[in-house]
């Protein structure tokens, strides 16, 4: 694994109400390493895309500081970010009208210059990216016609086509079936290594977490920021406290969950 891209010190979350900032978690510690699929796990309403916001720079943070190579992100300009950070949101792309190819090609606008006009190096890098994501086949498909996961895909490949050192992602696998929520967080993980790329990722599919992340933070309210592996945080008995209760049980060795069944 390679070195730490993103790194949080005492980072303090929330957001602008009529009557102030509403702090929605504070005292955020912890590293974010390329090479990795990290998973942010946590209950409805903790912060979770409220945390991915502000790693973004799409809202202000109220404390603190977020370091992404090395630099604090308020001294980034926006073109810069756009060439550090892509961002793949949980909505649906509305999209008509537009190829796939098309899609993915926007992922270059932060290179393309004013008229937007795509060199030949650009368009190589979009056809690296589709293919990584193993959507040739889809290339040419109207995007309204896709399927959710196949939609998702197509997001991922915009991603990489911005060739950014960091995605983030919010819900990712939000809305797919199961077998194309496990292929998106396999395709991802595999995106992590073969790319290098630091990927971070908001999920509620915690089994799926569990077998494919290399590292999780789990978000709970009022605590501490909870990092490691998911056997660290098995053995620490904090997985089990976030999943167990009445009617569901959590196995800390095979990282299990189990639901019982009432007659």
């Amino acid at each position: 694994m390679d070195g730490e891209t993103i790194q949080l010190r005492d980072l303090g979350i929330g957001y602008q109400t009529k009557h102030g900032v509403r702090s929605v978690a504070e005292h955020i510690n912890g590293a974010i390493r390329s090479g990795e699929l990290t998973c942010l796990l946590g209950a409805n309403g903790v912060g979770k895309s409220t945390l991915l916001r502000t790693l973004s720079a799409f809202q202000p943070k109220t404390a603190g500081e977020i370091f992404i190579e090395g630099r604090e992100l308020s001294t980034y300009t926006d073109k810069e970010l756009s060439r550090r950070i892509g961002v793949v949101l949980t909505e649906k792309p509305d999209v008509r009208n537009m190829t796939v190819r098309e899609l993915v090609c926007l992922g270059r606008s932060p290179y393309t210059g004013f008229w937007g006009t795509y060199s030949k190096e650009d368009l190589q890098i979009v056809d690296e990216a589709i293919a990584l994501v193993g959507i040739d086949a889809l290339s040419r498909r109207m995007v309204h016609t896709l399927s959710d996961g196949e939609r998702q895909k197509v997001m991922i490949a915009k991603a990489l086509a911005q060739q950014t050192p960091v995605i983030y992602l919010d819900e990712p696998t939000a809305f797919l079936d199961y077998p194309s929520k496990v292929e998106v967080l396999q395709l991802l993980r595999r995106i992590s290594r073969t790319a290098g790329k630091t990927i971070f990722l908001s999920t509620h599919d915690v089994e799926l977490a569990l077998q494919l992340a290399d590292t999780i933070w789990l978000m709970t309210r009022g605590e501490e920021m909870a990092i490691g592996s998911p056997r660290q945080l098995a053995q620490q008995g904090v997985l089990g406290r976030f999943i167990q209760r009445e009617g569901i049980t959590f196995d800390s060795e095979t990282l299990a969950i189990r639901i019982a069944c009432n007659n």
